[in-house]
């Protein structure tokens, strides 16, 4: 066997209960993250196409400065923003961080969806009698759930992804754990290949999770 396949086994054999630890404290971030997200993007969605110009502009605001700077950024600036306001583990504060940036770009996703439902089903709906939140609850926002989601799959992976950037904060999930075996065997092409293959697993149980649950609801019709 090549040394290289040799070392990489004993790499992982030696730290593979850390990481799946490490893999689970993943996976709580970007579930959390995720939830955050998801709530922010609806509300930022909804105050993007009200007719309110204030609400728009506070809309626009957030999404334009959470896109236009980079998430290691806004993880630290939220970081110590949060905790010099309350005691927070670096934790809860990386998951905060990650579902506030990632509540910009589904913002964008279910407005896309929303905006692109045919007007004259609303104005149908309204012909019939029902307001604009009962429009918006019974008719529009269904069908835009389900046109989003393949795109919030995406922005979920993304997601999962991104919370390797939490490790600035001390947080020692997959990649956190990562950085300081490397420091402490020195084998770092090893180490990192480890932790590139757990990262590959969680993407693809992701993946067909979110393709069954696609072909479950049909989306493609």
């Amino acid at each position: 066997m090549p040394e290289i396949f040799k070392t990489f086994y004993d790499v992982f054999i030696q730290t593979y209960k850390g990481f799946l630890e490490a893999g689970l404290l993943t996976i709580e971030i970007t579930a959390i993250a995720v939830v955050i997200g998801t709530v922010l993007g609806i509300i930022f969605a909804l105050m993007k196409i009200s007719n309110s110009k204030i609400l728009q502009t506070i809309a626009n605001l957030y999404i334009t400065l959470i896109r236009g700077t980079p998430l290691i950024v806004q993880i630290m600036f939220l970081y110590f923003g949060i905790t010099s306001i309350i005691v927070l583990e670096n934790f809860w504060a990386g998951a905060i961080a990650l579902g506030v940036h990632n509540g910009a770009y589904i913002a964008e996703i279910f407005r896309g969806s929303i905006q692109g439902i045919d007007r004259g089903q609303r104005e149908a709906s309204l012909a019939l009698g029902m307001n604009r939140s009962q429009t918006m609850r019974r008719i529009v926002f269904p069908q835009a759930l389900r046109r989003a989601i393949p795109p919030l799959g995406n922005q979920f992976i993304i997601t999962l992804k991104d919370s390797s950037l939490v490790y600035v904060i001390g947080v020692s999930e997959l990649f956190g754990l990562a950085n300081r075996v490397a420091a402490s065997n020195f084998k770092q092409f090893e180490t990192f290949l480890v932790v590139g293959l757990y990262y590959l697993i969680l993407v693809l149980i992701f993946t067909a999770l979110l393709k069954w649950y696609e072909n479950k609801l049909d989306v493609d019709k």
